[in-house]
């Protein structure tokens, strides 16, 4: 599978990332099963976080056998010092190892978490203190929203590592700054800083749970994603060609290996194609949140 340099890391990342909130819907044989899975496929970048229900539970046998195969990336929804640090000992422990190489800010949406996080007592303080004792390598943020907000992120965090950020036609064809995150993907490339594209398999929001419960939605992503095989491929091949480092792979189980198998076909796709699909999705609803809520 091709790879690509994650900014300035040092590390060269799989173009597809596999996103291990797949196992949270796994008893552990399977999860294990699904892990050999994409190690088979030479996938080499793992990313987890604790509100992924026990997905850090599930990836920590197979994770610990093969630590030196994956890149592992973990995240942290705390903003302080004090809830930053508490969150990575418990990561550290679920998962058994002893060194994160990529811990995150988990889903940025508020101006006023960005300055709590880059505040004296903010989590980055937390960060910074693990990095210099060994416990993380490399420093990232993601944010399901605001792009304006990254670039703020990208302005005022000057060893920020690498991005998580949504990226797919829906959102490339619409002309609105709340869906910029070409923009993002621009100015980090600029500054070489890794990007991990998001919702890329996204089709648009679940209905209300009045219409749909979420008991009976036939996949567990927090979007409806697309899921025939050629619809997986355009979409995959879509996000890598903008010049993102990595893919992250959709939430489902049942998704996991078309995406694999998108991910090791991957050769790129020209631009023509890349309109096309633009235009086929710029009148769809973006699945992608304005703001997330409270």
């Amino acid at each position: 599978m091709e790879t690509r340099p994650l900014g300035k890391t040092g590390h060269d990342s799989t173009v597809m990332t596999f996103g291990t909130i797949a196992l949270n819907w796994l008893e552990q044989d399977g999860a294990n099963q699904m892990v050999e899975h994409v190690l088979d496929y030479g996938v080499n970048h793992f990313d987890v976080a604790p509100m992924y229900g026990d997905a850090e539970l599930k990836l920590g046998p197979k994770l610990r056998q093969h630590r030196g195969e994956i890149f592992l990336g973990c995240k942290t929804e705390k903003r302080d010092y004090e809830g930053a640090w508490q969150r990575l000992e418990q990561s550290l422990d679920r998962l058994g190892v002893e060194k994160i190489d990529l811990y995150q800010v988990h889903g940025l949406e508020y101006d006023e978490e960005l300055d709590e996080i880059t505040s004296d007592g903010g989590a980055l303080e937390a960060f910074r203190e693990a990095k210099a004792e060994g416990l993380i390598d490399h420093i990232g943020l993601t944010s399901h929203s605001r792009p304006n907000l990254i670039l703020d992120a990208i302005n005022r965090i000057d060893d920020l590592e690498s991005l998580m950020f949504p990226l797919n036609p829906v959102v490339a064809g619409k002309d609105d700054d709340k869906y910029d995150y070409e923009t993002v993907l621009q100015q980090a490339n600029k500054e070489n800083i890794g990007t991990l594209g998001i919702k890329a398999f996204a089709a648009e929001s679940w209905p209300d749970t009045d219409e749909l419960p979420e008991r009976d939605r036939p996949f567990c992503n927090w979007y409806r994603p697309v899921c025939a095989p050629d619809e997986i491929r355009d979409r995959f091949d879509f996000a890598a060609s903008r010049g993102l480092t990595s893919v992250v792979s959709a939430g489902d189980p049942k998704l996991v290996t078309m995406i694999l198998e998108a991910a090791a076909d991957y050769d790129g796709i020209d631009e023509a194609a890349q309109r096309s699909l633009i235009e086929a999705a710029r009148h769809d609803d973006s699945p992608v949140p304005e703001q997330l809520h409270h």
